[in-house]
């Protein structure tokens, strides 16, 4: 191959690179939509639309009544929010930070709950706290069951 029909060659390889990459950025962002048909001719549909560190999606029923629920994501954070067919809405933002996280619910009302996690080395403890006002704490240590897992599989026979 010569260099003159490397020189012509050169362009349209970087065209043609350049046109995959625009195809790949544009389609960092999806959308679908599914609609199924009963037998007796009524019709329910779900769209949903994804991109970095989102989520929306919504689903019609055959009555017509729709559900939605947003959701977005980062490292240290998420919050999403739940629309129901009747017009309530839940919605939960969560906090994560190293060692735990907390979360809170809260509904159409102004009625929330909250949920409290501390990691360590050895185990986890939750507190979670309900609309009422009362509480409970679970501790979790660490490795018992997987310990409990090891121990079996070793004396099986």
């Amino acid at each position: 191959m010569n260099t003159t029909t490397r020189s012509r060659q050169t362009p349209m390889l970087l065209a043609a690179l350049l046109a995959s990459l625009s195809v790949f950025v544009a389609t960092e962002s999806s959308a679908r939509e599914t609609t199924v048909t009963g037998p007796n001719g009524k019709t329910a549909s779900r769209e949903v639309e994804r991109e970095k560190g989102k989520v929306e999606s919504s689903t019609t029923g055959a009555q017509g009544k729709t559900r939605s629920r947003t959701l977005e994501r980062s490292k240290g954070a998420a919050s999403s929010s739940v629309t129901q067919r009747d017009g309530d809405t839940v919605t939960r933002e969560t906090t994560r930070v190293e060692g735990g996280s907390t979360s809170t619910l809260t509904s159409s009302t102004g009625k929330s709950a909250s949920a409290a996690t501390t990691r360590t080395e050895t185990g986890s403890s939750t507190t979670v706290t309900g609309a009422d006002g009362k509480s409970v704490t679970v501790e979790r240590e660490r490795g018992q069951l997987a310990d409990r897992v090891k121990e079996r599989r070793a004396n099986k026979p």
